[in-house]
């Protein structure tokens, strides 16, 4: 008999949510995104439950974040992906708005939509093996579920260079930026990287080119492996993040971005972009995708414009 993939119980005044995909790391497929917000809706109307708390089974991480594989078939095979991020964005906007304390345990790897599932919550634990990240550009994707949101409103420009460069951070940076409360155990030390005065100077435009333009020919060398990793990853991707960061900058709530959030995630989903990101990372891994452009200067601003386009009713 499998398990089930979430598990849900109560635990005296507790309502507990576990991600039960130790293998994939938990990462979180449509039907578990369904359990899930079930769940805390049942929490929530139930008078003996004081807080819900979410966490992930196995050792290595809370959630790796959304079955990509799962998405990059539905896009192939019927073209329609909008029940997925219908669904996940619903739930992060559910947890945002959450009536009661929701904790979210984000030990280990807590990445994409695994950040959505934990970010967004009242009570965000991290722990000295926590890796924090959104990597979304690696695959023909942009920072989701909110997260734009939240980086939008980290100092400086902490925030742009994790969405572009998909850099994972520790717990005791986590909570520095915002994306965490509270580090049980031991603190790990801060990442020099995220103190270096190259962050401000380098990412602080709205055109791409001249972000990776700056850090190419900066001193420090964290600057220049930082456009290292920008160039490895989808043009397309860089550009649209970009402009999705800097107008999430200007959006008063969180529910205010759904639509933005919800366009853009099934445009790129769906498109070709996507599909090769996911084919050369989790599918054929040789780790050598195809990009519709060779470098960021090349992608048309009246491209990137196109996926803001709010979606037919």
């Amino acid at each position: 008999m499998n398990e089930p993939e979430v598990t849900v119980e109560v635990a005296a005044t507790v309502g507990r949510i576990t991600l039960n995909r130790p293998r994939a790391i938990n990462a979180v497929n449509l039907a578990m995104m369904k359990r899930i917000s079930d769940a805390l809706a049942e929490f929530a109307a139930d008078d003996r439950i004081e807080g819900v708390e979410i966490a992930g089974a196995g050792e290595r991480g809370l959630c790796a974040g959304a079955d990509v594989r799962e998405l990059r078939t539905r896009a192939m095979e019927s073209g329609d992906v909008s029940e997925f991020f219908v669904t996940e964005y619903r739930l992060n906007l559910m947890i945002a708005a959450y009536p009661k304390p929701y904790r979210a345990i984000m030990t280990g790897i807590t990445m994409g939509g695994g950040l959505g599932l934990s970010a967004h919550g009242a009570q965000r634990v991290v722990d000295a093996t926590s890796r924090l990240a959104m990597p979304e550009t690696q695959i023909g994707l942009f920072p989701d579920v909110f997260l734009t949101y939240l980086f939008a409103r980290m100092p400086g420009e902490i925030g742009t260079h994790l969405a572009l460069t998909g850099a994972s951070i520790n717990a005791t940076d986590a909570i520095a930026v915002g994306l965490a409360d509270e580090c049980v155990g031991s603190a790990p030390a801060p990442d020099p990287v995220l103190q270096g005065a190259w962050i401000a100077q380098c990412y602080g435009s709205d055109d791409p080119a001249e972000i990776v333009g700056r850090l190419s020919e900066h001193s420090d060398p964290a600057a220049r492996a930082a456009a290292e990793e920008i160039n490895r990853r989808s043009p397309l991707s860089i550009a649209v993040s970009l402009e999705a960061l800097r107008r999430a900058a200007r959006f008063a709530t969180i529910e205010a971005q759904y639509d933005q959030e919800l366009a853009l995630a099934v445009r790129l989903a769906s498109g070709a972009e996507f599909a090769e990101g996911v084919r050369a990372q989790l599918v054929d891994r040789d780790r050598t995708p195809r990009w519709s452009h060779d470098h960021v200067s090349q992608v048309p601003r009246d491209e990137v414009l196109s996926y803001f386009e709010p979606l037919s009713a």
